[in-house]
């Protein structure tokens, strides 16, 4: 059989148009489908309408259990329950849960993030999940005054089609009680490229979790301890509490887009192990300052480089509101240990109740000097230079 030139076209057209299509079916960044629960449901919105076990009832969404959408506004008893953005959201009650089929890229590290609040008890809390790997969040602590927040957590695809749960694990009296879910999105993490004069990766937290725009409380990373699926890459949060990555739009940011505040004091750390040569000299640098959200002074922040640590306080100025901080010190293996923390616990001056703390971003690790030599090598050229200069001249 010969092949003519037209038909290799129309098969490499055909080939050219399956890729794309494949890569279309894949899941974009941002909002899962119905992820702010907004698509009526069949029959419209209802007061009270709690969904039993069976197919999905919440348009492109599945349900096990005792699940409620609930709306802006409306009483539980003597509470008004709270919806974090627009009209509607989920509650989850006691084993309850819902779930999305999404596809992915296996292999790649995604970050789901999402907006939760309790109800009508302090402990309650919300499993997120897509198994194998799930992670337990604690809603017990309030970081805002709203009433809500919004987190980020990370997986590696196993497979192309996986399975986004978000389960309720406690058990109530009040079978109606649980927490409530929304703001649901997706976004697939890129590790960035390490920098030749700099150990660490994603010093200035640009590649990190969705974030809404219209969002204006930051994204919370609660503890996690898997640098490899991280919804910061190249860090982890090694403690009780979460930190809170936050953007330029509603935060003041030092350098870039993103950056990182720090909450809870030593309940909040965030930690990077680096590589080093022993026995080498280091400079550990950053950018220290305030988001910009009344958060009331004093602000300092504990850095950690090694088994070097140096207590650093913000000390505001009129023309600035970040500062840059340094700590020398020399690496004892092929790996250090960076980390911060806040030395604080700090709240908001205009509510007295929202945690927020110092801000941190632009970290370094160089070899130290390696700037200066750099400097003086020029600053030499330059001096010989004029000196022959000045030779020709006389």
């Amino acid at each position: 059989m010969i092949w003519s030139s037209r038909s290799c076209k129309r098969v490499f057209v055909f080939v050219v148009l399956l890729a794309s299509s494949a890569a279309v079916a894949l899941i974009e960044d941002g909002s899962l489908v119905n992820g702010d629960f907004e698509t009526p449901p069949p029959g419209g919105f209802s007061p009270d309408a709690q969904f039993p076990d069976g197919p999905a009832t919440i348009p492109s969404w599945k349900s096990n259990g005792t699940v409620e959408l609930v709306e802006s506004g409306q009483k539980q008893g003597g509470m008004i329950l709270i919806v974090p953005q627009g009209t509607h959201a989920v509650r989850l009650g006691n084993d309850a849960e819902i779930s999305q089929e999404v596809k992915v890229e296996k292999g790649s590290i995604y970050s789901v993030t999402f907006s939760a609040a309790r109800t009508c008890a302090q402990l309650e809390s919300l499993n997120v999940s897509v198994p194998p790997a799930s992670q337990t969040i604690d809603l017990q602590t309030l970081y805002s005054v709203h009433g809500w927040d919004s987190y980020a957590w990370a997986f590696q695809a196993d497979e192309d089609d996986v399975r986004v749960v978000f389960k309720n694990p406690g058990m109530e009296d009040d079978p109606t009680c649980g927490p409530i879910i929304d703001d649901i999105a997706i976004k697939k993490l890129f590790v960035p490229d390490k920098s030749k004069d700099n150990a660490v990766l994603n010093g200035d937290f640009e590649e990190g979790p969705w974030m809404f725009r219209n969002a204006s409380l930051g994204v919370l990373l609660p503890t996690n301890l898997d640098e490899e699926t991280s919804s910061l890459p190249g860090w982890i949060v090694e403690s009780n509490r979460a930190v809170r990555y936050i953007d330029s739009y509603h935060f003041t940011v030092p350098e870039g887009k993103r950056a990182i505040e720090l909450l809870s004091g030593k309940e909040g750390i965030i930690s990077q192990m680096v590589q080093t040569k022993p026995n080498q000299h280091y400079r550990l640098t950053f950018s220290l300052g305030h988001a910009g959200d009344s958060c009331k002074q004093p602000l300092a922040v504990m850095a950690f480089a090694g088994d070097q640590a140096q207590n650093i306080h913000y000390t505001p100025d009129s023309n600035s509101t970040f500062q840059s901080a340094n700590l020398n010190f020399t690496a004892k293996a092929e790996r250090t240990r960076v980390a911060f923390y806040s030395i604080y616990y700090n709240t908001r001056t205009d509510d007295m109740s929202s945690l927020c703390g110092p801000v941190v971003d632009d970290v370094r690790v160089e070899k130290s000097g390696s700037r200066d030599i750099k400097l003086q090598g020029f600053r030499l050229t330059m001096c010989l230079f004029l000196h022959f200069f000045l030779l020709l001249l006389v």
